[in-house]
This record gives structure tokens, C-alpha cells and sequence, in this order.
């Protein structure tokens, strides 16, 4: 009865095995490249790339960083080199001058109406080339402006550094222990945020002599207080996981885990925070610089050549346009650059 079932179940309908050929079809299966595994820092990449402002920012970020390094040296003058009889010269460039631009010429405002002049004809300047001109005490406005670049940036990266060690350290302990070490330390941040610190900076550099190291141990003491706040917020939302169950069951410390297990899985938001914090430390030290409390003569800043420019804007509107466009420019970038990474890193903004 059952060889009858099974005949009825399967019947004989005149196919053989020998009529089936298994396909080999190893080459012609093809992975969708849309769903292909590949590293985090891949997918990183290629979304922030995919943000043409983020690219933007990137890019000019890189150029500005080229020219404060090289600009400096691509002429024979230096940031203190003083020559009152070549003072206020209007820019200069040797292969624009024939077009009728950057040849010299100015136009200055005086109480009887506006006049057009060139310093360099008027005193027999032929061989001399300024290319954004010459300020009040005829140095070179490119040299002094390219350097002042360079010493914003050291001061601000230098600062978003230290500020990111101290700030993450104190959040992710803080975060990681509870209790009423987390509540200490909390009263301690929340007094410290208190106190203005513009009032602190100032009165640190007014106690320290002026100088680039002074600027970064006065941003250092102000601006670590955001990024402790998201690493202990990010601590809080990861400490109860099962891979840090599993660390401390297994027998780890309390600092291993916080910066062998816990921070590996929140440098997304870090990177993001420390490039945020980069223009409002480029910002600060200017504003710093502006006031007279930053870097100290010779030297300059972003900031001590706006100050500079601006008592002379009237007549010689050209001497604070270059610092002012490059420090535009790096806050602008670092940005965009930070919002870049902010969608790049975050999972929850792939979703929309």
C-alpha cells in the first residue's frame, strides 16, 4: 500500500535524472554593490563625500593650511620687516597690473572728494610688487597675513586637542562611575560653566605674559565643558551594554573599559565636536588678539591684523580685507567639514 501511495505521489511522468546538468554559475553571480560589506570607516568616507559642501570645506581647509605653511616664504619680505618709505602701498601683482587691476592704484577719500593714486609711481617704486599691499609701517600684508594664519591655526587645533583629552576624560569617568563621583564632578562643571569665560581668559592673560602658549592654556581652561558633556551623555547610553557586561564579568578595570571598550564606540561624536570647537577657539583668540590681549607684537594673528586694518578702514579699506576673508574662510570650512562628519558618523541621519 504505500509503494502505491508513493507512486501516486510521485508519478513516473518520464524524466530522468540524467536529463538535469547542474548549472556552474560562479562567475555570473554578481554581489549588489548598494548591500556590499565593507569596513565602517569606508562608509565614513564615502558618505562625507558625498556631501559636496563638506568637500568644499575640506578642500579650502587644505589650501589655507598649504599657504600659511608655504606662503610665508614665497616672497623676500618678512612678517617684521619695517619700511616706513614703502608704507601703505595698495596690492600689487606683476601679472595683473597689465589687465588694470592690482597694478597699485587706490582710491582714497579726503574732505575735498576722492582722488585715485599709486604709491609705487609716486615714489619711484618700478621693481617693487606688494601683493596685498603694505601697511602703516610698509610690511608686506601677504607675509603678515599667511603667518598670522598659521599661528590661529596652531592655537586653535593646538587648544581643540587638549580640550578634547581633558573634556572626554572628565565626561566618560564622570559617566562610567555614577553615583556621587558623577555628582561631584557635575557641581564642579556646573561652577565652572558659571563663571564667563571671556572673564576668565582675560584675566588669565592679564596675570600670564601675552603669547601663543598663554592663549591655548586660557581656551584650555574654557572650552572643554561641551565635550565633557557629550562623553558622559554617550558613557550613559553605553555603560549598560552587554559587550561592557561582558568586559567587566570577564574581570577588566573600570579605566579599561572606559577607554578600550566605551571610547572606541563614541569617536564619532568627538571627531564631530572637536572640529565644531575648532572655529569658535580661531574666533576667540582673534577676538582676543583684537582687544590687544593676544599674541604680542612683532608677532600676529588672524585677529591682530583685523584690529590693526580697522584703524586705518577709512583710508585703507584693502589692508583688512585679507585677514578678514581668511578667517571667514576657516570657521566657514571647519563648519561644513564638522557637519559633513556629523551625517557621515551618525547612523540616524543615514535614515533620512
Amino acid at each position: 500500500m504505500a509503494d502505491i501511495a508513493n507512486e501516486n505521489k510521485y508519478p513516473d511522468d518520464g524524466y530522468s535524472q540524467d536529463l538535469f546538468v547542474l548549472k556552474e554559475d560562479a562567475a555570473d553571480i554578481t554581489i549588489d554593490e548598494n548591500f556590499a560589506s565593507q569596513s565602517f570607516w569606508k562608509e565614513v568616507r564615502a558618505q562625507f563625500l558625498k556631501k559636496k559642501s563638506a568637500v568644499f570645506g575640506l578642500i579650502a581647509i587644505i589650501i589655507i593650511t598649504l599657504l600659511a605653511i608655504f606662503g610665508p616664504g614665497m616672497n623676500s619680505y618678512s612678517y617684521s620687516d619695517q619700511d616706513l618709505s614703502q608704507k601703505n602701498l595698495a596690492p600689487r601683482v606683476a601679472w595683473l597690473e597689465g589687465l588694470g587691476i592690482f597694478d597699485g592704484s587706490e582710491t582714497i577719500s579726503t574732505t575735498s572728494g576722492s582722488k585715485t593714486t599709486n604709491g609705487y609711481e609716486d615714489s619711484g617704486l618700478s621693481d617693487v610688487y606688494y601683493w596685498f599691499g603694505s601697511d602703516t609701517f610698509g610690511r608686506d600684508i601677504w607675509t603678515r597675513t599667511w603667518s598670522g594664519a598659521r599661528v590661529s591655526l596652531i592655537i586653535a587645533v593646538a587648544a581643540a586637542l587638549i580640550d578634547m583629552i581633558i573634556g572626554m576624560s572628565y565626561g566618560l569617568i564622570s559617566g562610567f562611575f555614577g553615583g556621587k563621583v558623577d555628582m561631584v564632578m557635575q557641581r564642579i562643571l556646573e561652577v565652572s560653566n558659571g563663571i564667563p569665560r571671556l572673564v576668565i581668559v582675560t584675566l588669565l592673560l592679564l596675570v600670564l605674559s601675552p603669547g601663543i602658549l598663554t592663549i591655548v592654556f586660557a581656551l584650555m581652561l574654557t572650552e572643554w565643558i561641551g565635550m565633557s558633556r557629550i562623553a558622559r551623555a554617550e558613557m550613559l547610553k553605553l555603560k549598560e551594554r552587554e559587550f561592557v557586561l561582558a568586559s567587566r564579568t570577564l574581570g577588566a578595570g573600570s579605566f579599561f573599559i572606559i577607554f578600550k571598550e566605551v571610547l572606541p564606540n563614541i569617536i564619532g561624536p568627538i571627531i564631530t565636536q572637536v572640529m565644531f570647537s575648532i572655529p569658535t577657539a580661531i574666533f576667540t583668540e582673534a577676538f582676543l588678539s583684537f582687544v590687544g590681549l593676544g599674541i604680542p607684537v612683532p608677532q600676529c594673528s588672524l585677529g591682530s591684523l583685523i584690529s590693526e586694518g580697522f584703524n586705518s578702514f577709512t583710508t585703507h579699506p584693502y589692508q583688512i580685507v585679507p585677514p578678514i576673508i581668511v578667517m571667514a574662510l576657516l570657521m566657514l570650512s571647519f563648519n561644513l567639514v564638522a557637519d559633513g562628519l556629523r551625517e557621515a558618523l551618525d547612523p540616524k541621519f543615514k535614515e533620512m
